[in-house]
């Protein structure tokens, strides 16, 4: 099966690393969570209110198999936002895996016979 990535720049024009890292970085997630169907990341570059200087924020939504995760990481340095943002990401999916696994042993649980 083919993963399916969508990558797009708001006020900022995409590059070839750019493009590069972000799909060796989402392909990790691939490979360990096949239920995955689609993901959306998206760079922006937006100016801050208070000072001249630029914020980019990497925004990212992974729509699964009975649910979606989306997350958004910002910071000033493109580079550093991608990374917060695949972290994040990773975080989001092994949590999201661990919460199932208790569902499940606490409702296998509550099968069971009172034994009082």
């Amino acid at each position: 099966m083919k993963n399916n990535l969508i990558l797009s720049g708001i006020h900022l024009t995409l590059k070839d690393s750019h493009k590069e890292i972000v799909s060796s970085k989402m392909e990790k997630l691939f490979k360990h969570e096949e239920k995955i169907i689609r993901a959306r990341i998206e760079l922006e570059r937006s100016a801050k209110s208070s000072s001249h200087e630029n914020e980019f924020v990497a925004k990212g939504h992974l729509e699964l198999k009975g649910g979606s995760i989306t997350i958004s990481s910002a910071s000033d340095n493109i580079y550093k936002s991608i990374d917060d943002l695949i972290e994040k990401l990773d975080r989001g999916l092994r949590r999201r895996s661990r919460l199932k696994k208790v569902k499940r042993k606490q409702s296998s649980l509550q099968d069971l016979p009172n034994a009082a």
